[in-house]
């Protein structure tokens, strides 16, 4: 693979989608599940047919370790070149650490997703009850 297709003038979300995923060593897959959607949509993420909404942009930059900003325009903080010799290689402890510390931050991510929907799930709810449902009706 030649090196220009990954410039600014010329890397779409999609390729800084899939250039994040492979510099975190994940698999679409696996990236998917973390994300809680198909691979079938990560695939047409990184294949620019599709594009993901917000929420799970803020939740892909956090798994991937790099800026929403990056990830959005190419400006910013961006991955590390696979094949990149560090002058310090991290010790495997703090290797470790960054990767629990992208775990938490990602579920994290998720839960307020997750509290997001069951928020609305209630009101949704509520709104019924205080609507004049009868109270037969009311979680139907």
């Amino acid at each position: 693979m030649n090196d220009t297709w990954f410039t600014d003038d010329h890397a779409t979300l999609g390729d800084r989608l899939a250039a994040g995923r492979e510099a975190a060593g994940m698999t679409q897959s696996q990236l998917a599940q973390r994300l809680g959607v198909r691979a079938k949509t990560l695939r047409d993420w990184e294949n620019d047919v599709s594009e993901p909404r917000a929420n799970r942009l803020q939740m892909l930059a956090a798994l991937l370790g790099v800026s929403l900003r990056w990830l959005l325009t190419g400006e910013g903080d961006d991955v590390q070149p696979q094949g990149a010799v560090e002058e310090t290689p991290p010790s495997p402890a703090a290797t470790a650490a960054l990767a629990d510390l992208r775990s938490l931050r990602g579920e994290l991510l998720a839960m307020g997703e997750r509290l997001g929907r069951l928020e609305k799930v209630l009101k949704t709810q509520l709104a019924t009850a205080q609507g004049g449902a009868q109270p037969g009706e009311q979680g139907q």
